[in-house]
Order: C-alpha cells, then structure tokens, then sequence
C-alpha cells in the first residue's frame, strides 16, 4: 500500500472518529441578548439567521461550530412553534457552540415591529449630512459607520 493510501485510511479514521466524539445535540439552544433587553435565554428553537460581514447564513442544529461579527442588519429566529421574529442588530457576535448552543450578543438590537421608518430614513439623512460636512478622515469613518448602519435600519423597517 503506498505511502498516501495509508495517510488516506489515517486521516478517515481519525475524521470518523471525531465527528462521533463532538457530541452534537438534536436541539438548539438561543441566547440572544443586547444591553438594552435579552430576548431569548437558552430557549430551544429550529433556525436562526444572522447577518455577518462574512455574509449572511442560515444556523440549525448540528452546524459547525462559528465564531462571526455581526453587521448591521436582521437577526430572524424560527421558533419550534412556527413563530417567526425578526430583530435589527446594530453589531455584535455570534457563537454556535460543539453543544448546539448558540449566543447572539448585539450592541444593539430591537423588534423589527418596534422601528419606525420616517423616523429611519430621518436618521439616513442625518448621517448623510454629517458625511458631507465632515472635515477629517475620522469624521468621515464614523459618518460612513453611521450611513450603513441608518441604511441597513431602513431596509429592516421597510
């Protein structure tokens, strides 16, 4: 036998072997907390999609454990029940864990149905103005921060 076939069988067993030791759990526990309010607390629930600036991805039970930072956006948990809610995160992290366990931790995070939309896109336009006015180069990154963050709280409200 040569000397990669043997390397093969090696790296399979050893793959075989590891997968069965991580332990997966059928269930998915959520903690998803902010500074102002924690929404869940190790609630059982079906799927959640975060919003990362690794792109956006869909996580059930069994993923691999992740390590991301969220970007402005929409978290949506899909609870067991069928009941869908959706939360605009400003920032944050997420972790899903070898156990299925999963923590979202947001800045900032509130209710979609809690946003208002003129009020919204007011807070677009005002970062848009402090771009436009904006003298020095930090200036400038903290407005292009605000306009992302105002644009993707727009979108969410919409």
């Amino acid at each position: 036998m040569s000397f990669a076939a043997k390397n093969a069988r090696l790296l399979a067993a050893q793959g075989a072997r590891l997968l069965q030791s991580r332990g997966y759990a059928e269930e998915m526990k959520l903690t998803f907390a902010a500074a102002n309010k924690v929404f869940y607390d190790n609630a059982d629930v079906r799927q959640i999609d975060v919003p990362s600036f690794s792109g956006s991805f869909g996580i059930l039970a069994k993923h691999v454990p992740t390590l991301a930072v969220l970007k402005p956006g929409v978290v949506q948990v899909y609870e067991n029940d069928g009941k869908t809610s959706k939360y605009f995160v400003s920032s944050g992290t997420v972790t899903v864990n070898n156990d299925s366990s999963v923590q979202v931790l947001a800045e900032e995070a509130h209710p979609v149905e809690s946003l208002d939309a003129a009020e919204c896109r007011q807070i677009l336009s005002q970062s848009q103005q402090q771009l436009s006015s904006a003298q020095t180069d930090l200036a400038r990154a903290e407005a292009n921060i605000a306009i992302e963050c105002a644009e993707a709280l727009v979108k969410a409200a919409e």
